[in-house]
């Protein structure tokens, strides 16, 4: 940490059901605000991410700044179940790593995953919210996920060279 001028880590727990990373943090919450994360929350009891998300929103909730303040946790919903269902594919009726929480900050703009489901346009308005001085766009991320990512996943690669 004396290295990288780092005075804190938050340590969040498990990843969503899907994720091939074991948890990467771009699906489960983000840094919006210096002081303000948004965090994925499942609101289904039923579903294989409610007990995964209500603890990772335990532990941001107990968390604090390096001056010892209280983040301000600003909930994002979950857009269900996301599944390979293709008979072709070879994680065929596998869930995939479908998350709100995997949207790209641009200069102006902040583009959004979105799945085809009701909570779609709820998660935009929330973008929206924490983002206010960006237009905010969805983008439908159905088929990008079956790669096992959505938006801020594919920003971070650079092709190798030949």
């Amino acid at each position: 940490m004396n290295y990288l001028g780092v005075r804190q880590v938050l340590w969040l727990g498990e990843g969503i059901v899907g994720d091939d990373t074991d948890g990467h943090i771009d699906d489960i919450a983000r840094f919006v605000a210096a002081d303000t994360i948004v965090c994925a929350l499942e609101e289904d009891p039923a579903d294989a991410n409610y007990e995964l998300l209500q603890d990772n929103l335990r532990r941001l909730q107990a968390a604090c700044d390096p001056a010892g303040r209280p983040f301000e946790i600003v909930t994002l919903p979950m857009p269900g179940v996301v599944a390979a269902s293709d008979d072709t594919s070879p994680r065929a009726l596998d869930r995939l790593p479908a998350s709100y929480a995997n949207f790209y900050v641009a200069n102006n703009v902040v583009l959004a995953p979105i799945f085809g489901h009701a909570n779609d346009e709820r998660a935009l308005e929330i973008l929206r919210q924490v983002f206010p001085d960006r237009s905010v766009v969805g983008i439908n991320c159905e088929p990008l996920v079956w790669g096992m990512g959505t938006i801020h996943c594919v920003t971070q690669q650079q092709p190798a060279a030949d």
